[in-house]
């Protein structure tokens, strides 16, 4: 596990981590900015600050046991979190589920411990694009280096298109879905200002090729079924007509009948 965190961190200081770092959190700022609530949680990639827009009051930066030197608030794992159910209106995944031992149980604590109308937003490596042919070549050629390094070459890199699928059975609404760099995963600046014309060109005409998604989605339930009126029955009958509170006759309307006779 400590193997695991110091590779992150080493590439995360690297030029092409820097390069990522600088556009995820440009996404992350411009969404949490208008998402209220009371209580919101970023789990893991602590070299961001991804709620430092954000608006609600308690925000709470967790890790997993291995990275208790960055700063944080809570150590816990993502597949079980230490969070009461339905407690949560924000809570941000960046790079979790490709590294999760067990994905769809991430996202299931992730449906447990949101609010109804909650929203969950994360971030993945795109395997059908650049950086997942590198990942997949450096694999296939040497997996025990790749294996060492971890991040983020080692990864199990989630199809957009699956990820979809699995939020779609757990209840969550895709709300909005953008693909950033979309320039190869060269290691030098230099290079990847060569192709910089790549984002603009595949933002365009191929999003579907960039290298990272970024995906909010928002956290629905079942709403009440409306009971339609029939109209064909028969009415109510009004409340306030008058009517005889007696059905034998009165003293007085006797009377009247005896005098009548005589």
């Amino acid at each position: 596990m400590n193997e695991k965190q110091n590779a992150q961190n080493r590439w995360f200081d690297s030029e092409l981590g820097r390069y990522l770092l600088r556009i995820e959190q440009a996404l992350y700022d411009q969404a949490v900015v208008d998402l209220f609530g009371f209580n919101a949680v970023q789990m893991g990639s602590l070299q961001m600050d991804l709620l430092q827009n954000s608006r609600i009051a308690h925000r709470f930066r967790c890790v997993d046991f291995a990275q208790a030197v960055l700063q944080h608030d809570v150590c816990c794992d993502d597949d079980f979190l230490p969070f009461e159910s339905m407690s949560l209106d924000l809570l941000l995944l960046p790079h979790r589920l490709e590294f999760s031992e067990r994905p769809h149980q991430t996202l299931r604590e992730a449906e447990r411990v949101m609010m109804p109308e909650g929203y969950l937003l994360l971030s993945g490596f795109n395997p059908l694009s650049t950086w997942g042919a590198r990942a997949a070549i450096q694999r296939f050629f040497s997996p025990r280096k790749v294996a060492g390094a971890l991040f983020p070459w080692g990864g199990r890199f989630i199809g957009l298109s699956r990820l979809k699928d699995w939020l779609a059975l757990l209840g969550f609404e895709v709300v909005m879905v953008k693909m950033c760099c979309h320039v190869p995963p060269f290691e030098q600046d230099a290079w990847r200002e060569r192709f910089g014309f790549m984002d603009k060109f595949g933002v365009n005409w191929l999003a579907f090729i960039g290298g990272v998604y970024f995906v909010v989605a928002k956290k629905r339930v079942p709403g009440m079924t409306p009971l339609k009126p029939n109209w064909k029955s028969a009415p109510l009958s009004p409340r306030l007509i008058v009517r005889p509170t007696q059905s034998n006759p009165t003293q007085n309307e006797k009377l009247s009948v005896a005098d009548e006779g005589e």
